[in-house]
Order: C-alpha cells, then sequence, then structure tokens
C-alpha cells in the first residue's frame, strides 16, 4: 500500500465503518491517461450497488476537501467481489487453508502461476500446498471461488 493510499483509508475509514462497512482495500493507479481511486468495501451482508452508492456520496466531500489527490481522478466505490485480491497481511491470513493463485515474478517449478491450498503465510514467505515463495516474488494473489459448487 502506498502512502497515498494509506493517508486516504486514514480518511475515509472512520466515516465508512459509521455505515457499517468495512474497508477491504484503498487503490490508486493510472490507466492509460486516467486516474483512479479505487475503495474496496464489505460488510458480513454483501455489497449492493445502493451501499457504494452511500459510501460514494458520504466520502466525496470529504476527499475533496482534503485534496490528497492532485490531479484528476475517478472515484470508483465497489465490493471486492468473490474473488478477492490479497495484498495484506490479514487479507492472506484470513484464507489460511483456501484456494488462491499467485502470479510470481520470477518462476518457480517453470511456471509463475502456483494454485492452491494457502497453508502458511508470515513475514518473509507463504506456503501454497508443498510450494514456499518468497513475498518479494509475488506479482499478485488472489482468492479462487469453487465454481463448481454453484
Amino acid at each position: 500500500m502506498t502512502s497515498l493510499e494509506k493517508k486516504v483509508e486514514d480518511l475515509v475509514k472512520p466515516i465508512i465503518e459509521n455505515l457499517g462497512y468495512r474497508v477491504y482495500d484503498v487503490i490508486y493507479q493510472k490507466e492509460g491517461k486516467d486516474n483512479y481511486l479505487r475503495i474496496f468495501i464489505d460488510s458480513d451482508k454483501g455489497i449492493d450497488l445502493n451501499d457504494c452508492e452511500k459510501v460514494n456520496d458520504s466520502i466525496t466531500d470529504i476527499l475533496d476537501e482534503k485534496d490528497y489527490i492532485k490531479a484528476q481522478y475517478y472515484l470508483e466505490i465497489s465490493s471486492p467481489g468473490i474473488e478477492r485480491n490479497l495484498r495484506r497481511d490479514e487479507q492472506f491470513l484470513d484464507n489460511i487453508n483456501k484456494k488462491v493463485e499467485v502470479h510470481l515474478y520470477n518462476s518457480i517449478n517453470n511456471t509463475k502461476t502456483v494454485t492452491g491450498i494457502l497453508k502458511e503465510y508470515n513475514e518473509d514467505n507463504i506456503v501454497i500446498d508443498d510450494i514456499k515463495i518468497e513475498k518479494s516474488n509475488i506479482a499478485s494473489a488472489k482468492t479462487l471461488y469453487n465454481w463448481e459448487e454453484c
């Protein structure tokens, strides 16, 4: 998480929690010529469009007032989805013994994608099935939903 993302999260988290939601993640990124501030929210009941609209309406003014982001950007509020990106320690820890997919910077066993059950997570490594992966080698990670059980 960048320092800007952290500042934005610290600013909006109390407002979002007061509405009855949790902040799952905050991502600020450039795509093409446009900048996006994406705030992912969650709740035990799930998230729908009305929830996203309520959060958007509640945080827009304070984001404009604080003006942390000088460039023009698009604000997007959404659910993290059924297959969730894993970027934070607590997100990995919450998904121990669940199926994940990890994309690597450097190949392990001639592959840059490892899929399996997340067995361990610590400050230096993760273990998927019996494959130990250094955290610094993780390009991206996400949970995998078992679509066959639907």
